[in-house]
């Protein structure tokens, strides 16, 4: 499996060559140190390359400061196509109550599946994506954690995000965004009512859960899709571009904010669908 980049439509896109089998992943580097980033921009998501595993079903799971109707918007689009889809409801407790749930969810689908992480979740689609069963992994604006890293010792080598700020720690241990954080940084561009409507639902993680890490990184050995948010407040997007480039990943970028399954769900599904094998 190779990896490279040319340049479609007015943007770099990082391209991976994906074989019969579809399941062997381009080697990575290994280094958690900060890379250029590839200079990338907008571009239409029909150039990015198709799988060649047809799946048959999705399993999506969302991130902090969200629950599972974060992807209501994305879902109809998956299963217009005749996917099986999924959402997990993540605990945001620990990342062995977290992965244990998305099993349970994935255990449930015929595969084969394509497992898609937002924000935090794509720690767990780190841990989970390598299971029997699952053809590709889509991060969306997401971490994407080698095995066994300090992933925020590497999120600190880049400028803090601005959301970063805003996050409460209560007496009980678990943490929130507070509401002009949630508004401004995180849902940025999604209108003022429906971002509050999306901050009275927003679960509440465990403090320690975005210090804890995998015990593996699947995208070292499955096919990998990424989306970077040119305009992400609370993930820095130079970093999800150095996450994208470590991995191979096929990559698109968006210009919108964090939460970009809600702001660009057509844009968003359309990846996801490049990653099940449907164009």
């Amino acid at each position: 499996m190779s990896s490279s980049g040319r340049t479609l439509s007015g943007r770099t896109v990082s391209r991976r060559t994906l074989g019969k089998a579809g399941l062997t992943g381009v080697v990575a580097t290994a280094a958690a140190t900060r890379l250029s980033a590839p200079a990338w921009a907008d571009g239409p998501v029909g150039d990015i390359p198709v799988a060649e595993v047809r799946a048959r079903s999705v399993v999506l799971v969302h991130g902090l400061y969200a629950d599972g109707s974060s992807w209501i918007d994305v879902v109809p689009h998956l299963q217009d196509a005749g996917l099986d889809v999924a959402v997990v409801q993540n605990p945001l407790t620990t990342l062995a109550d977290a992965t244990a749930e998305t099993r349970r969810v994935l255990a449930l689908h015929e595969g084969p599946t394509v497992l898609v992480g937002h924000s935090w979740s794509g720690t767990i689609v780190s841990e989970v994506g390598g299971d029997e069963g699952i053809s590709a992994l889509v991060y969306v604006a997401a971490r994407a954690p080698d095995a066994d890293e300090d992933f925020p010792a590497l999120a600190k080598q880049y400028p803090t995000p601005p959301a970063s700020a805003g996050v409460v720690v209560a007496a009980d241990g678990y943490a929130q965004l507070g509401e002009t954080a949630f508004l401004e940084d995180f849902a940025g561009g999604v209108p003022t009512a429906r971002a509050r409507a999306l901050y009275a639902v927003q679960g509440r993680n465990l403090a320690s859960l975005p210090g804890e890490r995998t015990t593996t990184a699947a995208w070292r050995v499955k096919p990998t899709w990424y989306q970077v948010s040119t305009q992400d407040r609370t993930i820095n997007p130079d970093l999800e571009r150095f996450l994208a480039h470590r991995m191979g990943a096929n990559t698109i970028e968006l210009d919108t904010s964090h939460v970009s399954l809600i702001t660009e769900p057509r844009s968003v599904a359309a990846l996801i669908l490049a990653a099940a094998g449907r164009s």
